[in-house]
C-alpha cells in the first residue's frame, strides 16, 4: 500500500511593514517610559520598607535590650532574697554587719547592682547603700512610689506566690531597674512569721556607661537615654509599673533604604541611558525587526496547530490540513481517506499508573503511529486518546481498510514505557471523501460516527461509515429528546410483575418495570430507551419516576413488598439515597417493604463510594438486592462486603436447571452459599413447572417469571391480590 506524497502549506497573514513598525515603535516607547516609572517608584518603595524594616529591628532590640537588662537584675535578685545565710542572719540584730558586707559593700562598682536596700514589714529601712557607700541623704531619693507599690504588692501577696517583682522607676541618679523581694531561705521557707518579713530592694541605673556598653552589644549606634517623650520613631519608652513614661531611649537610624538607594540610582539612569539608546538602534533597525515578527508569527501560528505532548497536529490542524488535502484531491482527481482512531484502555493506564505513565504512553503511540503511516499520510492527535490519520489514495476505501488492519496489530502489541508494560487496543472509524467532494469537517465528522459504532460493537475493531448512521443518530436524538418531555410531563408508565412465595405460590410482591408509549410511534421497548436514559443522564429522573408511581400505587396494600430496579447511573449521584427517602416521606410509603435491585457493575468499579451509598441507604429501612447473580463476576466476596438483604439469581442459571445434571448442580450450590450467608434468594425468569420445582428445592424462597404472570398493569395486580387459591400448581413433588 501506497500513499501519494502530499505538501501541506499554512498561509500567513499579511502584513503592512510600515504601519506595523511605527505601531511596534510607539507601543515600545510607552513601555520604556512606563518600565521606568515603575522601575524608580519600586526603588522607592523598597528603600521605605528598608528603612521600615531596619526600624522594627532597632525597635525590637532596644525593647530586648531592656527586658535582658530588667531581667538580669531579676536574677541577681533572687540569688540574693532566697539565700540560707542571708535569711539567718538578716532577722537577727547581730547580723548588720554581715548584711553591710554582703549587700551593700556589692553595690560597688557591681554591673549587676549599684544600690541595696532592706526594709522590714513596716517599711522602716534596715540598711541603705549606694555605690559601695551608706545612703547618707534622704532614703526617699530611692524609694520612690513605684518602689513602694511594688513592696506592697509583695507584702500582701498570697502564700504560693513567688515574692518577687521587678519594673523601672526614677530616683534622684537616674532612670533604673529595681526589684523587690522578701529575704527567704533558699527552698523558699519563711523565716519570720507573716508580718515580721524582711525584704531587699536591688536597683540598677541606666548610666551613660551602662547604655554604651547596650548599644555596642546590640549594634545600636547612637543609643543614648532622655527624658520621657511621646512615642515616635527612633525612641523606646521606659515604663514604671502604672505604666507612666519615665524615660526613653532614643538611637540614631541607619536608615539602609537611602543609602541603597544613593548607591543604585545611577545606575538605573545609565540603564535608562542604555534603553534609549537601544530604542534609537531599533528604530533604524525596524525593517530586520518586522521580519523576526513575521517569523515569530509563523512559529506562533504552528504552534498554536501542534499538539505540544505529541508534537503532531492538533485538532485544530488537523481541519487544515484536511482543507488541503481535499483541496488536492479535487485538483488530482484522488480521494481522501480518514482513520479516527479511539485508545481503548487508556484511562485504564491512567488510573493504574498515573497521568505522566498515560503521557508517556501518548508519546510512544504517536512515535510508533508515525513511523506506520510513513510521511505520506497527516497523522494529528486530536485530544486525550484521540488520534486521526488522513492521506490521498487512489483506492481509498481498500487502502484505509489496510491501513487499520496494520495500526490495530500495532496496538495490540505490548507498549513498554520505561519499567512498565500497558497492553491496550483501539476502535477505528473510517470515512472517505471521492474525488475530493466531502469537505474535512465532514469527513471527519463521518469518521468520529463510525469510531464510536465500532466502540458499541466490542471495542478493537474498524468500522466504516455508512450513510444509516446519520439514521439512527438522528433516531437516537429523537428519541432521547421524546424521552425527557414523556419524563417532564408524567407519560412514563410502570407494569408489575408478579413475585409469588416459592412455599405456597401465592402473591407476595411485585416488581416494578419502566414502560413508555411514545405519542405518535406506540410503545417503545425498555432495552431500547433504558439505555438511552443511562448515557444522557436521564436515568435518575426516570428511576424516580417508576419509584414514586410505583409507591403510589401498592401504598394501600402492605402485605405485598415491592422491588424496583437500580441503574449504575443512578448509583453515581451523591444525594442518591436523598431523593430516595425523599419519594417515601411524600409517598407515605414504609421504606421496609421496598428492595432496590442493582448489578454488580457499580459495586466492581467503585466499591468504595458504592459501600458509603449503601449505608445511606440502608438507613432510610431500604432493602437492597444483589440482582443477576451468577451472570457477572459476582463473588462470596461481593455478598459478604456489602451485606445485601437479598439475591436475585439470573435467569440464565434458571434456563439450565431444565438440562438436569451439573446444572441442577450447579443452581443448589449458588442457594446454598447464599443461604449459608443467611440471604434469602428470588429466581426470575421462571417459565415451567420443572423448573419452578426445582428452584423451590433448592431453597429458594421467592419466585417470579412468566410461569406466574406477565408484567401487567396495577389492576391486574389487584384482581390477584384478591385471589384465595394459588398462582400456580405445582406437580411432580414428592
Amino acid at each position: 500500500m501506497r500513499f501519494v506524497p502530499i505538501t501541506l502549506k499554512h498561509s500567513a497573514a499579511k502584513v503592512d511593514r510600515r504601519s506595523a513598525v511605527r505601531s511596534m515603535l510607539l507601543i515600545f516607547a510607552a513601555v520604556v517610559i512606563a518600565v521606568t516609572g515603575m522601575v524608580f517608584t519600586a526603588l522607592d518603595r523598597v528603600g521605605h520598607y528598608a528603612n521600615q524594616l531596619d526600624e522594627e529591628r532597632s525597635r525590637e532590640s532596644v525593647s530586648g535590650a531592656l527586658q535582658t537588662f530588667q531581667r538580669q537584675l531579676a536574677a541577681t535578685l533572687h540569688d540574693y532574697a532566697a539565700w540560707d545565710d542571708a535569711a539567718d542572719h538578716v532577722y537577727r540584730s547581730s547580723g548588720l554587719v554581715w548584711a553591710k558586707r554582703n549587700f551593700g559593700a556589692m553595690t560597688d562598682n557591681n554591673e549587676l547592682f549599684d544600690v541595696a536596700i532592706i526594709v522590714d514589714h513596716t517599711g522602716r529601712i534596715v540598711l541603705g547603700y549606694s555605690e559601695g557607700e551608706p545612703v547618707t541623704g534622704s532614703l526617699e531619693d530611692y524609694i520612690t512610689p513605684e518602689v513602694w507599690s511594688l513592696l506592697d504588692k509583695i507584702r500582701s501577696a498570697r502564700e504560693g506566690v513567688l515574692p518577687e517583682e521587678t519594673s523601672f522607676t526614677r530616683t534622684s541618679r537616674g532612670a533604673a531597674a529595681f526589684g523587690v523581694a522578701l529575704i527567704r531561705m533558699k527552698s523558699g521557707q519563711l523565716v519570720a512569721p507573716q508580718g515580721e518579713g524582711r525584704y531587699v530592694i536591688f536597683m540598677r541605673h541606666l548610666t551613660e556607661a551602662t547604655v554604651d556598653r547596650l548599644a555596642n552589644a546590640y549594634v545600636l549606634p547612637g543609643l543614648r537615654i532622655e527624658q520621657p517623650l511621646e512615642q515616635k520613631s527612633h525612641r523606646v519608652l521606659i515604663l514604671s509599673p502604672a505604666g507612666k513614661p519615665i524615660a526613653s531611649l532614643r538611637w540614631e537610624p541607619r536608615s539602609p533604604g537611602n543609602i541603597s538607594l544613593a548607591q543604585v540610582r545611577p545606575l538605573v539612569w545609565c540603564a535608562v541611558a542604555m534603553v534609549a539608546i537601544y530604542f534609537v538602534l531599533l528604530f533604524v533597525s525596524g525593517s530586520q525587526a518586522l521580519a523576526r515578527l513575521s517569523a515569530d508569527e509563523e512559529a506562533a501560528i504552528k504552534l498554536s496547530l501542534t499538539d505540544r505532548l505529541s508534537g503532531l497536529p492538533n485538532r485544530t490542524g488537523l481541519f487544515a490540513d484536511l482543507s488541503e488535502l481535499v483541496g488536492t484531491a479535487q485538483r488530482s482527481g484522488l480521494d481522501v481517506a480518514l482513520l479516527y482512531l479511539d485508545l481503548d484502555g487508556f484511562k485504564e493506564v491512567n488510573d493504574a499508573y498515573g497521568h505522566a505513565t498515560g503521557d508517556q504512553l501518548i508519546r510512544a503511540v504517536s512515535a510508533g503511529l508515525a513511523v506506520l503511516v510513513g510521511e505520506g499520510a497527516v497523522l494529528a492527535r486530536l485530544g486525550g486518546d484521540e488520534f486521526a490519520i488522513g492521506f490521498l489514495s487512489k483506492n481509498a476505501e481498500a487502502d484505509a481498510a489496510a491501513l487499520a488492519e496494520r495500526v490495530m496489530e500495532f496496538l495490540g502489541e505490548p507498549l513498554t514505557m520505561g519499567d512498565r508494560i500497558a497492553v491496550i487496543g483501539c476502535s477505528i472509524g473510517i470515512a472517505c471523501s471521492p474525488l475530493g467532494a466531502v469537505a474535512g469537517e465532514e469527513v471527519l465528522r463521518r469518521a468520529d460516527m463510525a469510531m464510536y459504532r465500532a466502540k458499541e460493537e466490542g471495542r478493537g475493531r474498524w468500522s466504516a461509515y455508512d450513510p444509516a448512521m446519520d439514521a439512527e443518530r438522528e433516531e437516537r436524538n429523537r428519541l432521547e429528546l421524546d424521552l425527557r418531555q414523556a419524563i417532564e410531563r408524567e407519560e412514563i408508565s410502570v407494569a408489575f410483575q408478579p413475585v409469588v412465595d416459592a412455599q405456597h405460590m401465592r402473591l407476595s410482591g411485585v416488581e416494578a418495570l419502566a414502560r413508555w408509549t411514545r405519542q405518535g410511534h406506540g410503545p417503545v421497548p425498555p432495552d431500547v430507551f433504558i439505555p438511552i436514559a443511562e448515557s444522557t443522564g436521564l436515568i435518575d429522573q426516570l428511576g424516580l419516576c417508576v419509584l414514586r408511581t410505583a409507591c403510589e400505587a401498592l401504598r394501600d396494600w402492605p402485605e405485598l413488598t415491592l422491588a424496583v430496579n437500580v441503574s449504575p447511573g443512578q448509583f453515581r449521584d451523591p444525594a442518591f439515597a436523598e431523593r430516595v427517602a425523599l419519594v417515601f416521606q411524600e409517598t407515605e410509603m414504609d421504606p421496609a417493604r421496598i428492595t432496590l435491585e442493582m448489578t454488580e457493575t457499580y459495586f466492581i468499579q467503585n466499591p468504595a463510594r458504592a459501600r458509603d451509598t449503601l449505608n445511606r441507604l440502608k438507613k432510610t429501612g431500604v432493602h437492597i438486592a444483589l440482582d443477576d447473580f451468577g451472570a457477572g463476576f459476582s463473588s462470596v466476596g461481593y455478598l459478604r462486603q456489602f451485606g445485601f438483604d437479598r439475591m436475585k439469581i439470573d435467569r440464565s442459571l434458571v434456563a439450565a436447571a431444565d438440562l438436569g445434571g451439573r446444572a441442577v448442580d450447579m443452581l443448589q450450590a449458588t442457594v446454598a452459599l447464599a443461604r449459608s450467608l443467611d440471604i434469602p434468594v428470588t429466581a426470575e425468569g421462571v417459565e415451567t413447572n420443572a423448573q419452578a420445582v426445582a428452584l423451590r428445592i433448592a431453597g429458594c424462597d421467592q419466585l417470579q417469571g412468566f410461569l406466574f404472570g406477565k408484567p401487567m398493569p396495577i389492576a391486574e395486580i389487584a384482581r390477584l391480590r384478591q385471589r384465595e387459591e394459588p398462582l400456580f400448581r405445582l406437580s411432580g413433588l414428592a
